[in-house]
């Protein structure tokens, strides 16, 4: 699991003072793009060699409220529920109370530029780019096989 922290700003709340439900999808695609920094991608060498992340289904589920000057973590884990997809489930967490704020799950795919269309075994593409894929929760490679 990765964290991102982040303080809830001015511009990321509504006219009732709260935190705009556009911007919890904002704070996880920052957060997941930290992750994948951090596990070593280059989105330039990505782009070069063809491929670019795809989001294929995105939902929220709001739990509390978040206001200005809140500061959270967004915990980001990566789940791999077949070769093709990449399922992400984040938490957004008020650090003043350990709240759990949101949560925004994901399903996405890697996609062929070239070809326009999902690449099948992504998890193996996904770790030509990653230089720590423990980072985002890529398990070790099984040499047995």
């Amino acid at each position: 699991m990765h964290s991102t922290h982040i303080i809830i700003r001015s511009d990321d709340i509504d006219s009732n003072g709260h935190v705009r439900g556009s911007q919890y999808l904002n704070y996880a695609v920052h957060a997941r793009w930290i992750a994948l920094a951090q596990a070593g991608l280059s989105v330039e060498q990505l782009a070069a060699a063809g491929f670019g992340p795809v989001e294929l289904d995105v939902s929220i589920k709001y739990r509390r409220e978040l206001m200005l000057g809140d500061e959270i973590d967004v915990e980001t884990r990566f789940e791999y529920p077949s070769p093709k997809f990449v399922r992400v489930i984040q938490s957004t967490v008020r650090r003043s109370d350990g709240a759990l704020a949101a949560e925004v799950t994901s399903l996405t795919g890697l996609m062929n530029l070239t070809e326009r269309k999902l690449v099948d075994n992504g998890v193996v593409v996904w770790r030509q780019f990653l230089r720590r894929p423990s980072v985002v929760d890529l398990p070790p490679v099984d040499d047995r096989s």
